[in-house]
């Protein structure tokens, strides 16, 4: 036992020893190893800019909101406000302070106050050149940095690329937009007061921004006194002048304008495109990159006009309007509205919301019937109610819209008025499966569930806007699909190309078919159910309305021979009515969706010349066939009857 007792000290100076001798080769391998980027490339790092087709700008990603400055011009009470509260012997002492880091392990360990331990030279190291997480290896890669950023560049260096990179809240980086951001005038101009202040938020400007919380600001009074103290205590402050200094007014926070608006769901859309494509969110931040997008300016801003000139103007806070305008044949999108201002609601109701499709599903079984010879000039029964079989020998009952009655009619004239006592047998005629088959081929996704049942024809599937819209693109160009894409270009810092956006289009569709269809809904838009259209625009359109049961959901889908877009109207839960809003009674597609999409089309194509329709192929001929009994009924008596209402109970 005394032979151990003897042993353990000297084991103890042993381990201690070797874990000298380990942590001083690790720390020389590091050292060794540890390579640091240019020290200004963080200083003079870029913000990704975002532009139309043209070349114009859209809006900026990341660091925009800097402005580079040299140390002689920041005023000298500035520099020493940042030292009092970062880092108060930063001219006299080496990279790191042994003694900082232990006293602020110690007094984190007493229940203090929580301190850094960093120097000025390591919260640039940590800034520029390191990501923000908390582990051993990345601090001891800040150490090795902080080291050799003062081997090789003198302090004012240091301090001059520190205060360009240092981030003060409300989207600033550097002093310089600091002092724009808060007090509205520039660095040079900055009181003593407004200095502290500064110097105080840094830190950390979710704790001391009061623009951020209004709790912070007796933190950031408690703080600003004591930069003011240390001030005085380094010699950099007369005691007097100190005692006189009164807190400044600092500006109120406004939240940065880069989303603002309909635009904030463009930028968020060709970010998430960029995150997909492999470039993050850090590159895009810094890298300045230049992104040249499908977007077409004066497409863009005909949609907003559009939306601003005809979306009811007392609405319900939880209506949704989301328009998708793309370019046929190509895949290019030209214009996206998602929303009215991004920064209030950050949800895209063209690419995130989904709604019924309600009778804008009916082309594709218009698509399925003329694929099998089934002629526009086919007749058909109208009457409502109707029922027919599910497939699985259960009763589907069908009405039309309003519970009207058509009476034998063609089926130009059904798809023209939205028939759907027609439309279910006829979906069934052609081929449930195959109406499936044709909204696939026609760019709906796999994403959006789809059953072939009778009601797939009635739009009993929940689309994205840009699906629909990509789908009617596919009719617009005579039946060649092409895959939506907003990214058109990427450009590095150093203009080369990194990414070039490509078409990818197929043919999916006979042009005949194409040709017929597009003469059908050619009728909705000069005489049918969406005949607004036809009447605002003054030109060849086609096109189909779509409104699901209940009225949950409006749409207007529709092209020309260069657009194909999609509009739709649908509340929270997509399940919510629409009645009501606007003051109509009724609010379907052929309203508020057909007027928006007939503006937009108005004012984007105004300039350009007026393009005609491929003449009708009429597949199957132009003579009456009858169809009124191509799909059996069912008897009406086997609907069981609607359970009664329960009786109240008096009280």
């Amino acid at each position: 036992m005394s032979n151990l007792t003897e042993k353990l000290p000297r084991l103890g100076v042993l381990i201690t020893g070797f874990s000298f001798v380990a942590g001083v080769f690790l720390f020389a391998f590091a050292y060794f190893t540890v390579s640091i980027p240019d020290p200004n490339a963080y200083v003079n790092s870029q913000s990704t800019i975002i532009q139309y087709a043209d070349g114009s700008e859209i809006g900026r990603m990341g660091s925009e909101n800097r402005t580079v400055v040299t140390l002689a011009q920041i005023p000298v009470q500035v520099r020493n406000a940042v030292m009092a509260a970062e880092d108060r012997g930063f001219y006299s002492n080496r990279a790191i302070s042994p003694t900082a880091i232990i006293r602020a392990v110690w007094n984190n360990v007493r229940g203090g106050s929580l301190q850094g331990g960093s120097t000025i030279t390591q919260q640039y190291a940590k800034t520029a050149f390191l990501t923000p997480e908390r582990s051993i290896t990345r601090k001891v890669k800040e150490l090795v940095i902080a080291i050799k950023l003062e081997n090789q560049f003198t302090k004012d260096q240091i301090f001059e690329n520190y205060l360009n990179t240092i981030y003060f809240g409300r989207g600033s980086y550097g002093v310089q937009t600091a002092s724009q951001v808060y007090f509205g005038t520039t660095v040079d101009k900055l009181t003593t007061a407004q200095s502290a202040v500064l110097a105080s938020i840094l830190r950390s400007p979710g704790l001391y921004d009061p623009g951020f919380k209004k709790e912070n600001l007796p933190r950031l009074e408690k703080r600003f006194t004591y930069v003011l103290d240390g001030m005085v205590a380094q010699g950099w402050l007369e005691k007097e002048k100190a005692a006189k200094i009164k807190f400044p007014v600092i500006n109120a926070r406004v939240t940065s304008g880069a989303l603002a608006g309909p635009k904030g769901y463009v930028i968020s859309w060709v970010e998430r495109e960029l995150n997909e494509l492999g470039f993050n969110d850090e590159q895009l931040m810094v890298g300045g990159y230049i992104i040249k997008t499908t977007l077409v300016k004066e497409a863009q801003e005909a949609a907003v006009f559009a939306v601003s000139k005809e979306a009811p103007v007392k609405a319900p806070e939880n209506l949704h309007i989301g328009l998708v305008a793309i370019k046929p044949g190509t895949g290019e999108i030209l214009a996206m509205y998602g929303g009215q201002d991004y920064l209030k609601y950050q949800f895209n109701a063209a690419t995130q919301g989904i709604t019924s499709g309600g009778s804008s599903f009916k082309a594709f079984s218009l698509v399925a019937a003329l694929e099998q010879g089934i002629p526009l000039s086919s007749i058909w029964n109208g009457d409502s109610p109707k029922v027919y079989d599910d497939g699985i020998g259960r009763p589907y009952p069908v009405n039309n819209y309003g519970g009207e009655s058509w009476g034998n009619l063609d089926l130009l004239t059904a798809t023209e008025k939205s028939v759907n006592t027609i439309y279910v047998p006829l979906g069934m005629k052609a081929g449930l499966e195959k109406v499936v088959d044709v909204a696939r081929r026609a760019g709906i996704p796999e994403s959006v569930e789809m059953v072939a049942s009778p009601s797939v024809s009635l739009g009993a599937a929940s689309p994205h806007v840009i699906d629909l819209a990509n789908a009617y693109a596919t009719f617009a160009a005579q039946g060649v699909y092409a895959k939506p894409f907003i990214i058109n270009e990427v450009q590095g810092p150093n203009k080369g190309i990194l990414y070039q956006g490509r078409i990818q289009a197929q043919e999916v569709f006979r042009k005949d078919v194409m040709a017929d269809l597009t003469y059908a809904f050619s009728k909705v838009t000069s005489s049918g159910t969406a005949a607004v259209v036809g009447a605002r625009v003054g030109r060849p359109t086609a096109g189909k309305t779509g409104t699901s049961n209940d009225n949950a959901s409006a749409w207007f889908n529709g092209y020309t021979p260069e657009v194909a877009a999609s509009v739709a109207f649908y509340r929270d839960d997509a399940t919510q009515s629409l009645n009501g809003i606007g003051g109509l009674t009724s609010v379907t597609g052929g309203s508020f969706p057909a007027r928006i999409w007939a503006e937009f089309v108005k004012k984007y194509l105004a300039k350009s010349p007026i393009q005609e329709f491929p003449a009708p192929a009429f597949i199957g001929g132009t003579e009456p066939v009858n169809f009124i009994n191509a799909v059996p009924e069912m008897d009406p008596a086997l609907i069981p009857p609607s359970p009664s209402p329960s009786p109240k109970k008096k009280r």
